[in-house]
């Protein structure tokens, strides 16, 4: 029988959403995009629409935090020795 996992309802914390057996629809490829891209980026969506979800995605991505990014789309895409501050 498969393990169900828990919907992620009013978690905003990527790590807590990796480790903690929640669902997790993989939107890496789109950060990966949105950083190789390089420019200025307003962030406007509605409410409840996971701005702070995908801010503390790309704090966890640019703390070099490897090992939350296993078996997503960007982890061989991503240079896991250099932190950015």
């Amino acid at each position: 029988m498969a393990t169900q996992l828990n919907l992620p309802i009013g978690v905003q914390a990527f790590s807590k959403i990796r480790t903690g057996g929640f669902y997790y629809v993989d939107k890496t490829p789109y950060l990966h995009q949105l950083i190789d891209e390089g420019s200025y980026y307003f962030l406007s969506r509605p409410r409840r629409f996971g701005k702070s979800l995908l801010l503390d995605t790309l704090k966890e991505l640019f703390e070099a935090n490897e090992p939350l990014f296993r078996g997503l789309y960007i982890h061989d895409r991503w240079d896991w020795k250099t932190r950015h501050p």
